[in-house]
């Protein structure tokens, strides 16, 4: 005769795995979605963690010859260290010594600095690295398998559905999987979000980011330099060695003109906004470009269901946060899943996805405003705005605690963060 379970026997039977049953399935296999499926293994080795990924799964077809350049701040490099991680990309991990802001337009002979930070948080803490894309994300991989992360690659996730007990998980494939919890980090168009029925609120900025690597006679010495033309923003952001990664905002149709030249004429082009300071620029590297606007979700998370990374939120990259608040998520939501666990509890409980939610919705939205509001700020090319900003920038160049706290934004240390971004164990 079998009794019915007490509701403590019930809620401990929630938290621990059936054999068939991952505790947390994670779609998209990008930095943001192998470090959401590390963090949470790392923690708790005794979760079971399943990925998913479209891409082949060995390490060396993740690409790490992708030199795209990724901004690292320092509190998720603190969580990249605590999660074994870092020392596998430190030595190709450019730190940022100096960022200086410029406000011009093209035709300027001069591009007087008006802001200028040192770069570090700490001493001997810069509070940003660039690290190229495809060595870090063969790291995470590396440091998932290492973990005993489940890989299910090239594989995708076709359809999902959701009941009292878990999330069954239809694959392309035409497997199924169940999990407790299915976490979505398939990109700004995220599929997943869709199949869930999350609605977002979009905004085209009718800007497009041209992302390329050059190289320059003279050396960086470590500095940043963001020169916001009439245009949009172009940063000029170290790597190792004498290169550097260009982030070059355009107007679309411009953008477009851009992409289509050879590489001597675009050459030419970059030289006009690039400056002389650091002698000769070639290009070193594929040109991509990426359409920009504000994504904001109506909600983080549904029926056992929750978003991270670009899935969640997508931002202008004038301010350089949109991987960093990517790592934000998954350092939060580890938290909350881990802490769920270990007192016994389901993973995808609504209660338990509230709290992630609620620790993440308000920054998201107020970091999207903040990078809309400066993409506008700085587009204005009327006078007396360009006046009115510069003498804003020259204050603010002038205010030590102020600089001090737009270095903690920037290195991602602001507000209340979850302990992997402070470097601690969950």
């Amino acid at each position: 005769m079998t009794r019915p379970m007490s509701d403590d026997h019930a809620a401990g039977a929630a938290g621990r795995s059936r054999p068939d049953v991952a505790d947390v399935a994670v779609g998209g296999g990008g930095s943001v979605g192998l470090t959401a499926a590390l963090a949470i293994r790392h923690a708790d080795p005794r979760a079971r963690v399943l990925l998913i990924d479209a891409r082949p799964p060995a390490a060396d077809q993740r690409g790490p010859s992708d030199e795209r350049a990724l901004a690292i701040a320092a509190a998720a490099r603190r969580m990249l260290t605590r999660l074994g991680v870092w020392h596998r990309v430190e030595a190709l991990a450019q730190p940022v010594q100096e960022m200086v802001v410029t406000d011009s337009r093209l035709r300027d002979l001069v591009r007087p600095v008006f802001l200028s930070f040192d770069g570090e948080l700490e001493p001997g803490e810069p509070f940003v690295h660039m690290v190229p894309a495809g060595a870090l994300s063969a790291a995470i991989a590396a440091a998932a398998v290492e973990a005993g992360v489940e890989i299910l690659a090239p594989e995708t996730v076709s359809d999902f559905e959701a009941d009292g007990t878990g999330i069954t998980i239809r694959l392309g494939s035409g497997a199924e999987r169940r999990a407790r919890l299915l976490v979505a980090a398939d990109g700004v168009r995220s599929r997943l979000r869709g199949l869930a029925g999350i609605g977002v609120v979009r905004s085209d900025y009718r800007q497009t980011a041209i992302v390329v690597t050059v190289a320059h006679e003279r050396p960086h010495e470590g500095r940043a330099v963001e020169h916001f033309l009439p245009s949009g923003p172009f940063a000029i952001l170290p790597l190792t060695g004498n290169r550097s990664s260009l982030v070059w905002t355009e107007r679309t149709e411009e953008a477009e003109r851009l992409m289509s030249l050879e590489d001597f004429t675009f050459e030419i082009e970059l030289e006009r906004r690039f400056g002389g300071a650091l002698g000769a620029v070639t290009v070193d590297g594929p040109r991509r470009a990426h359409p920009l606007g504000l994504t904001l979700v109506r909600s983080f998370v549904a029926d056992r269901f929750a978003l991270v990374g670009d899935a969640a939120h997508g931002i202008h990259p004038i301010a350089g946060q949109g991987l960093n608040m990517g790592f934000r998520d998954v350092a939060a939501l580890a938290e909350v899943v881990v802490e769920a666990r270990r007192l016994g509890l389901d993973p995808g409980a609504a209660d338990v996805l509230a709290r992630y939610q609620s620790w993440r919705r308000f920054d998201t939205v107020e970091m999207g405003l903040v990078t809309d509001g400066l993409n506008r700020l700085f587009r204005t090319d009327i006078n007396p705005l360009r006046v009115a900003r510069d003498i804003g920038l020259g204050i603010v160049d002038r205010l030590p605690g102020l600089k001090r706290r737009f270095i903690r934004e920037a290195a991602g240390v602001g507000g209340t963060l979850p302990r992997l971004m402070r470097g601690e164990a969950i």
